[in-house]
């Protein structure tokens, strides 16, 4: 097992990441630090967004520093403000307790006299915007003449942002840098261009496939009418009640648009886009970032180096116009190794779209069902009962409380308990979902044939190019399930991935598992004949007759 000790870094750095909690380096760790603590080789490292890119980097210069020089020897560019906070934060929580190490950011939004004094005061490594250190390059606010370390972080944003000038600028203004080291998402032209112009046979690593999407990211899409986005949107919101995700928009207009009919419908949400003011930024972003509000809508500009622990969803309102933007859009969610969510909104006229997607990450987006009113209702439910049992009642004043409790109590049974509690909790759902009607597309014109021939046999789909089984199963969301926790529930069973299977269609009592024929027989082995809360489960090919649909 690779392990930071055989990296070759400095006992202070050591010692500071196993404080962190560090233990084994990530793939672009573990090949990238032996080559940038040579100090003198350019390099590019293509790895997603989450994969610990600013500790590949950030690691080599901390050790690489002459600590005794107090003027700047590293220039890390990025390309927003919140970026470049993050950066400095992870670099002097990564430095040596001991060492006296100065890290300097400087960014636009604030004052630039203060961040002079600064620079002033004397620094070892300034982390920078494009903009902002040039202003400072052409006041002669920053001495670049002895920087020897150059980083490019999120490259291709930083093109996709229109910092190409920018990023030629400042690399003709530090003329003695020893090596240039440039990490980006994906490898566009732009910057196949600006590492011939600016590098000299770097030694280049990608983490992954260039432009595939990161493993953990489970990619989904719901086919909806444009006419029905926003009510498919909030029926998603509701039928995930733990969610904390972003959810991407095109335009501000649609951002702030959403943003406010949501907020009127009671939920915790803030809108981030061109329009705010620096000081409400950092407002919002502060709330999300302390959990004070679930969700946080956001255009592709305003969303730019966002970098937010524990997203669980990545939500498409509207598929980007270009394809790339997409990958640093579900790059936000599935990161250090956590499972995250990408879904997307798809009308019929965006499928050519999306196909194109799934062609630049090389992943398989996974058709969902709109939930229905009674699957929001029940989720709701039984998310609210787990939560209630999960509450911590071993400390508290209500003690004082239980004997008054317990006399008006004392002539209501329990079930009756539990419909007034039902009753107060879910009123609002109830009565918004009671005749909700079916938002689902019964074609999402992808080329996929009507559900009615679907469910009467089975096809061939494009990934892994295998055959497709049809499975049944007596198992429903009478049995507690909704769509997302049956597909773990069987996957856990069998112990297969996700990529494996095809359409699953749920009923009440029963489902339908599509599947790869050479997993099929794997699956059935593993759940057949197993209990499931008291009752056998019964599973085998629907096909031969064994299921039949209602």
């Amino acid at each position: 097992m690779i392990t930071f000790e055989s990296l070759g870094l400095e006992e202070g750095i050591l010692a500071s990441i196993q404080q962190l909690g560090f233990t084994q380096p990530t793939p672009i760790q573990e090949k990238a630090i032996p080559v940038l603590l040579q100090g003198t080789k350019d390099f590019v490292g293509l790895a997603q967004t989450g994969t610990g890119k600013t500790a590949a980097f950030g690691l080599p210069l901390l050790h690489l520093i002459r600590k005794e020089d107090k003027f700047p020897q590293a220039l890390v560019i990025c390309p927003t403000r919140e970026l470049c906070l993050q950066i400095t934060n992870d670099l002097n929580s990564f430095k040596p307790k001991k060492a006296n190490i100065s890290v300097t950011a400087v960014y636009g939004g604030t004052s630039i006299v203060e961040q002079i004094r600064e620079l002033r005061r004397g620094t070892h490594i300034v982390v920078a915007t494009p903009g902002r250190l040039i202003d400072l390059i052409e006041r002669k606010a920053v001495d670049l003449e002895q920087i020897h370390y150059v980083v490019l972080d999120e490259a291709d944003e930083m093109l996709n942002m229109g910092f190409k000038d920018d990023i030629e600028f400042i690399l003709k203004n530090t003329p003695n840098r020893q090596s240039t080291w440039l990490f980006s998402a994906t490898m566009p032209a732009e910057i196949r261009n600006v590492s011939k112009r600016y590098m000299d046979k770097p030694f280049e690593i990608t983490i992954g496939k260039v432009n595939a999407g990161n493993a953990n990211i489970d990619h989904q899409y719901y086919a909806t009418q444009h006419v029905n986005r926003y009510e498919t949107l909030k029926r998603i919101i509701d039928f995930n009640p733990g969610i904390y995700g972003i959810i991407f928009t095109r335009t501000k207009a649609d951002a702030q648009g959403v943003t406010e009919q949501l907020i009127r419908e009671g939920y915790d949400i803030e809108a981030l886009h061109g329009d705010l003011t620096q000081q409400q930024r950092d407002k919002v972003m502060s709330r999300f970032r302390e959990k004070s509000i679930q969700l946080l809508i956001a255009t592709d500009v305003a969303a730019r180096g966002i970098d937010v622990s524990g997203i669980t969803h990545v939500i498409n309102y509207e598929l980007p116009d270009d394809t790339e933007v997409y990958t640093h859009r579900s790059g936000r969610t599935g990161r250090a190794g956590k499972s995250g969510i990408s879904l997307s909104l798809v009308t019929p006229k965006e499928a050519y779209r999306l196909r194109q997607i799934e062609k630049l990450v090389n992943t398989r987006f996974h058709k969902m069902d709109i939930p229905s009113g009674k699957d929001v209702c029940r989720k709701q439910f039984f998310h609210f009962i787990d939560k209630m049992l999960s509450a911590d009642i071993s400390h508290g004043e209500y003690e004082t409380y239980l004997p008054l409790l317990k006399e008006k109590f004392e002539h209501v049974d329990k079930e009756e308990i539990m419909q007034r509690v039902a009753a107060l909790e879910f009123d609002r759902f109830l009565k918004y979902y009671e005749n909700a009607a079916d938002l689902n597309l019964r074609d999402d014109r992808r080329g996929e044939r009507s559900e009615r021939t679907a469910s009467r046999e089975p096809r061939a789909r494009a990934a892994g190019d295998g055959n497709y089984q049809r499975l049944f199963v007596n198992l429903g969301t009478k049995d507690g399930f909704y769509k997302a926790s049956f597909l773990q529930f069987i996957l856990d069973m069998s112990d297969l991935k996700k990529d494996v299977l095809g359409r699953i269609d749920m009923k009440e009592m029963n489902s339908w598992i599509e599947i790869e024929g050479a997993a099929a027989k794997k699956m059935m082995k593993a759940m057949d004949g197993k209990n499931f809360r008291g009752r056998k489960i019964r599973m085998n090919d629907a096909d031969s007759g064994g299921g039949r649909r209602k």
